[in-house]
């Protein structure tokens, strides 16, 4: 990039960024000539996309910072104020923030609330860190109009993001995202307000207990053997990590109320945005739960789980087989697997319970196990995919309800293969404390005859094929990542390949504008002939590529589950091989 232009958007941060931290960075790149710096913090903006913000914190516009955040509140301030403007000239719009443990989430908080105060629009805001299923189910509770809830996830210390929601409690999607970004993207000037005056005036009121109480008496109301629980709970051993983030005092608070005894590791228990343990904070990776499942062979632990810093995402380890050869070790569940023992523990509840409703549905993610569907129909119920992302999920939900295209339909289960769930229909988004409840349950009642929660999925294996998943990702950072992304897809579209680790692909699936009833986006699928499906996608929220295999192998004659899981492995194996040759890796 022309090192002029660089200069003149430099410059122009610096002359609108009021922290002085940030505007220092830029200031100081600029006397250097750091011109590599330079160019990678304003060859672009920070992209407002479908799901809000995410990017490195530091100044420049393409950082997380105090002018980014301010610029995307006012964008979607602007945008609500044309959305709702009877409620808007009545003054009735409102808006729900929260806040995870990163650097300067609390502070691009506040500074949110501010916003929204100046365009009129009253603000609740937490008055500390909360997770993001809260920041949802607030929105529905108080008839918000819209929130936000500043986090990056899953990712490294270094990230910051922020989340957009809508009216109903999830994120935005069609046509709202698209008007968002519009406005985000208009922006010329930001209306701003002291906080500490608009609080005086009411426009931001400050909540915290009346929300907590209330999120956990919901979360407990949806579980289905409150009296085994009672009866039981001391049976049953669990090891728990928040990951330096929010989901420690809801955890606890719910686990606790119930009965259950529950370890938090002590190392990761407080909020920290350094996150000083874990090169990830992601329940996802296995070295992320190494200190909660060395904790856990110290305390014989039955289960041992995790939610991400946002507590949004789910994740357990169980011990082996005591009469296997991991013996004394500990297995990691997938998100796949995960989603498949909730959706035939949740299954298996209702019937027995005699409360399966007439026409029930579970919703999951293209890229999720096909199991999942196996299982659904087992017990008589639909399974409806979606595009990747809990908004597509909610989105479903939203049509289950008596005004959408699917009334008549009951919404039970929702889940995605990257370790996200949801049992409940207070919460529009995924919901790793509900998931935490409902697993604490779901091991006790297995413990109670006799099983495991590996001994459930091994039967669950016999009954509907062995199905094994992959991911492979791969990062391509700087101005020419997006388009060295885009050369992956279009090589693709030009040319798909015929076969794929040695098995025939006999159907492509492009969904660039759509297709099977799905909302357009850059995903292919490639459907091989012995049932594996094979998708690719570049991320909504990270400069990488991903792609997603998942396979069954039938369980049958002496050999069984070994010789199926070997199967698997051998097509997964072949698979990831073609797919690394394709993108140089």
């Amino acid at each position: 990039m022309d090192k002029k232009i660089i200069v003149e958007r430099a410059r122009d941060y610096i002359a609108r960024e009021k922290d002085q931290a940030f505007r220092g960075e830029a200031e100081k790149l600029l006397e250097a000539e750091d011109w590599k710096e330079l160019e990678d913090r304003f060859y672009r903006k920070l992209e407002f996309g479908t799901g809000g913000l995410r990017g490195i914190i530091g100044g420049g516009y393409n950082r997380m910072n105090s002018l980014v955040v301010k610029s995307a509140t006012q964008g979607l301030a602007s945008y609500l104020v044309k959305a709702f403007p009877e409620k808007a000239k009545a003054g009735g719009l409102s808006a729900a923030v929260a806040y995870d443990s990163r650097h300067y989430s609390d502070a691009f908080a506040r500074a949110a609330a501010a916003i929204f105060a100046a365009n009129g629009i009253k603000t609740w805001l937490f008055t500390a860190m909360r997770p993001t299923p809260e920041l949802s189910f607030t929105i529905r509770r108080l008839h918000c109009d819209t929130g936000i809830v500043v986090t990056a996830s899953h990712n490294p210390p270094q990230y910051n993001g922020y989340k957009a929601y809508w009216n109903d409690g999830s994120q935005v999607i069609p046509p709202h995202d698209e008007g968002i970004i519009r406005e985000v993207d208009a922006v010329s000037e930001i209306r701003e307000m002291d906080f500490d005056g608009a609080v005086s005036r009411g426009l931001i009121v400050l909540i915290d207990r009346e929300m907590d109480e209330a999120f956990h008496a919901m979360i407990k109301s949806r579980l289905f053997r409150p009296e085994l629980i009672k009866a039981r709970a001391a049976e049953v051993s669990i090891v728990y990590t928040p990951l330096h983030g929010t989901g420690a005092m809801h955890v606890e608070k719910v686990l606790g109320d119930l009965g259950l005894a529950v370890t938090t590791v002590p190392e990761q228990r407080e909020g920290n945005g350094d996150f000083p343990t874990v090169a990830f904070p992601n329940p996802e990776d296995a070295a992320a739960l190494e200190m909660a499942v060395n904790l856990g062979k110290k305390k014989k632990a039955d289960v041992v789980m995790a939610t991400d810093p946002d507590a949004d995402r789910f994740g357990i380890a169980v011990p082996a087989d005591p009469k296997g050869p991991r013996a004394g070790e500990f297995v990691l569940v997938t998100g796949n697997q995960m989603g498949v023992l909730l959706a035939d523990y949740i299954f298996l509840s209702l019937k027995e319970t005699g409360k399966m409703p007439g026409k029930p549905v579970m919703v999951n993610s293209i890229v999720t196990t096909g199991m999942q569907r196996r299982v659904a129909e087992s017990y008589g119920a639909e399974c409806i995919e979606c595009l990747t992302g809990f908004k597509w999920i909610a989105d479903v939900m939203r049509r289950c309800e008596p005004s959408g295209d699917l009334a008549g339909k009951t919404f039970v289960f929702g889940t995605e293969e990257s370790y996200g769930y949801l049992v409940e229909s207070e919460v529009r988004d995924k919901d790793g404390v509900s998931a935490a409840a409902l697993t604490a349950e779901m091991t006790l009642y297995w413990r109670s005859r006799g099983k495991s929660l590996l001994d459930r999925l091994d039967e669950l294996y016999g009954e509907n094929g062995y199905w094994q998943e992959l991911g492979v990702s791969k990062y391509f950072q700087g101005p020419e990542g997006p388009s060295i992304m885009q050369g992956i897809m279009d090589g693709y579209r030009k040319d798909p390949p015929r076969a794929l680790g040695g098995i025939a692909v006999t159907r492509v699936r492009d969904l660039k504008d759509g297709a099977d009833g799905l909302p357009p986006s850059d995903v292919l699928q490639f459907f091989l002939e012995d049932g594996t499906v094979v998708s690719a996608r570049p991320s909504g929220t990270e400069p990488k590529i991903k792609f997603y295999a998942t396979c069954c192998a039938e369980v049958k004659g002496a050999g069984g589950l070994g010789e199926a899981r070997a199967e698997a492995a051998r097509k997964l194996g072949a698979i990831k091989k073609d797919i690394r040759q394709a993108i140089g890796d």
